[in-house]
């Protein structure tokens, strides 16, 4: 894989914080806030020149390569907040900021999260730019974990593990999200001694209602309500919109991915289970028949196709699944199908398979 190119905006750590003095104090939060050298020396009644050397004494005392260096520490040591300052807060040049004339101001369109597929977000209607793989991987590792603190040391390991760089390259990443998914809301990412983490009150993520819909598919089975929690399944399986974090390098991405990919045919057994239960057999066989090809080794997809088959009368075909999934399993695993799988083969010879399928065994993040 290409070597990529190196964030210009990424720097060797900061050296150890020190004590500012109040003016440096005042033009740190400034340039924390986004001003520029002349919006600073307005708000603060001194000569631009001044305010130029002031930041730049500020970045060599801290130890900061450049003025993106000293945003993203004005941010991490909570000199100013993502959101900036509320209506009635005294910022740096003591006025309080004059709040709205006509009455609060309007609500932040709502942030929605998409990882059952590429990763995706949007402020409403609008798409946002998540910018580059591997910020977008820092994204998922905290999104995926709502509440949860998540150190720098973690996230380096989560999106690079062993080749994790040097500098500040976390900061600057959820620096960036932060503006993005920011939006005038209160921020979405916060960060205290124990690490970063990613408010799940502040967004509509589709795991979350994955675990929802998979709940009440639970229900409806323990109710014996076979016909809601096949509908319940089909409306988890619809969120799904590819590869799980399609694209997203790191171990992170890679373990949610395997687990969210096994967990969608989990769900896609399942309803097929019900699909037969309710004896819409053709249209199991259609979603199985999809499933057997996205998951060539997999025994119980091949079960419930082998029993569907079967019902509808298509004995040598139910054989043949068998067949071939055994050739599968023994060519690139080396290994016999299951003691259930062999089972179910031998009752279809015999022609003493019962019609209705034995469950299997719920898996809990199913």
């Amino acid at each position: 894989m290409a070597a990529t190119a190196p964030d210009p905006s990424i720097t060797t750590p900061p050296a150890p914080a020190r004590r500012l003095t109040t003016t440096e104090l005042r033009v740190l939060r400034a340039v924390g806030r986004g001003l520029n050298d002349s919006e600073i020396a307005a708000e603060l009644g001194c000569p631009v020149a001044a305010v130029r050397q002031g930041v730049e004494r500020l970045r060599a005392g801290l130890g900061l390569r450049d003025r993106c260096a000293l945003i993203v520490y004005a941010f991490d040591h909570s000199i100013v907040s993502p959101a900036g300052p509320r209506p009635g807060q005294r910022p740096a040049n003591g006025r309080p900021t004059p709040s709205p004339a006509l009455g609060p101001a309007p609500a932040s369109p709502p942030l929605r999260l998409c990882a059952l597929g590429p990763l995706r977000a949007w402020a409403g209607a609008t798409p946002l730019d998540l910018g580059p793989a591997r910020q977008q991987a820092v994204l998922a590792a905290l999104a995926l974990r709502p509440g949860v603190p998540v150190s720098r040391r973690e996230l380096l390991n989560d999106v690079w593990g062993l080749s994790a760089p040097e500098g500040n390259v976390v900061q600057v990443y959820v620096y960036r999200l932060r503006k993005c998914l920011g939006g005038g809301r209160d921020p979405v990412i916060d960060r205290d001694r124990a690490g970063y983490r990613f408010s799940g009150d502040g967004a509509d993520l589709d795991v979350t209602r994955l675990d929802e819909l998979t709940a009440e598919a639970g229900t409806a089975w323990r109710a014996g309500d076979v016909t809601t929690a096949v509908e319940a399944h089909r409306r988890a399986l619809d969120l799904f919109a590819g590869e799980p974090l399609s694209g997203l390098p790191g171990p992170f991405a890679d373990m949610v991915r395997l687990r969210l990919t096994e967990r969608r045919l989990t769900l896609a057994t399942r309803r097929a289970e019900g699909l037969l239960r309710l004896g819409r057999h053709t249209q199991a066989i259609d979603e199985l028949r999809a499933g057997a090809v996205e998951h060539p080794h997999s025994e119980p997809v091949a079960e419930l196709l082998m029993r569907a088959l079967y019902v509808t009368g298509r004995r040598a075909d139910a054989v043949s699944v068998f067949t071939r999934v055994r050739e599968l399993l023994l060519d690139d695993l080396g290994v016999e199908p299951g003691e259930r799988l062999r089972h179910v083969h031998t009752a279809i010879l015999r022609d003493e398979l019962p019609v209705a399928p034995v469950p299997h065994p719920v898996r809990r993040s199913a």
